[in-house]
């Protein structure tokens, strides 16, 4: 309690406009450089996290399906004619 006390004692009314004053420029130079840091996150996030190609992503659906297509095919409740149809489906993809 008596910590509370004396920071209040030396608390005066020019600290407390300071403050505010130092709050309110922290406030507007992030409102005045937003594009610039959300430019310099989104650079940040491609350099440890970058982008697959287009045929990387077609690839990789593609791989997606066939793996779909496969654990269908060996679901044992699918009736022989529909083993057959998913067994055309992978044969075209």
């Amino acid at each position: 309690m008596s910590i509370a006390i004396s920071l209040t004692q030396d608390f005066s009314l020019i600290a407390a406009i300071k403050l505010a004053l130092v709050i309110a420029a922290g406030g507007g130079l992030l409102v005045l450089f937003r594009p610039l840091l959300r430019g310099c996150l989104r650079a940040a996030v491609l350099v440890v996290k970058p982008k697959l190609s287009k045929e990387e992503r077609l690839q990789r659906r593609q791989m997606h399906d066939a793996m779909l297509l496969r654990r269908m095919l060996n679901r044992s409740d699918c009736d022989p004619s529909h083993a057959a149809e998913l067994r055309a489906m992978a044969s075209r993809a």
